[in-house]
């Protein structure tokens, strides 16, 4: 039980977009995407990348521009370029968007949101604001870069995490890695590929409860 005056919210998410996409993307396909009744229950805070799209964007022609990215990366994914500077600018969003409880990523978002509470953990990132809580991974991943990976997942990711699977998705196979490395993982499969999932009315059911295990964390302000 809280303290008198005390009242629970709602958790709070920041929303990493995907490569070259943008916060104004990632909203729309949400709000299209899945329901009212599930998008009630959270406070989803949208922000862009800290850097504009340096290439052309898979989404050029279904979503209108700027495009962003995280950061920046070689042909084999083992060589990352602007990393701590985009940590760094993570951070500031959480401070200035506090209180952020969790993180809620797709693709190269969902890659930085499921391998930050690792980097977290060992005070190699967000170590100004309080420790993520939650965790939403859509078409995730681990990090490929050894440097980074290695302090990532060099134990278990201990907070709640809810992931979705594509079948279709080319991410798939890691999305599975990533999950073994998760301690308290709830999945939702879906049958299409790198994608923001439509909640169907089971998908809908089932991502409502596992938000309703998050609220009953309470948060208190």
């Amino acid at each position: 039980m809280g303290s008198e005056g005390e009242m629970a919210r709602k958790p709070r998410f920041l929303c990493l977009h995907g490569f070259r996409t943008s916060a104004a993307i990632l909203k729309k396909q949400l709000t299209i995407k899945w329901p009212e009744s599930v998008l009630q229950n959270l406070d989803l805070v949208f922000v862009d990348a800290p850097y504009p799209a340096e290439g052309k964007s898979e989404v050029e022609g279904i979503f209108d521009p700027p495009y962003y990215e995280w950061f920046q990366f070689n042909k084999e994914f083992t060589e990352y370029m602007n990393f701590e500077e985009c940590l760094a600018y993570i951070e500031e969003l959480m401070i200035k968007h506090a209180p952020i409880d969790g993180l809620l990523g797709f693709s190269q978002g969902a890659i930085l949101s499921a391998g930050l509470p690792g980097l977290q953990s060992k005070g190699l990132a967000l170590t100004k604001v309080p420790k993520i809580k939650f965790l939403i991974i859509v078409g995730g991943a681990k990090f490929k870069a050894k440097s980074v990976a290695a302090d990532a997942y060099a134990s278990p990711i201990q907070c709640p995490s809810l992931h979705f699977l594509g079948e279709l998705d080319f991410l798939k196979p890691h999305g599975k890695e990533l999950l073994l490395h998760c301690g308290d993982a709830v999945v939702v499969h879906h049958p299409r590929g790198h994608t923001i999932p439509r909640l169907g009315k089971i998908h809908s059911l089932f991502y409502q409860n596992s938000i309703t295990c998050l609220n009953s964390t309470t948060i208190l302000v």
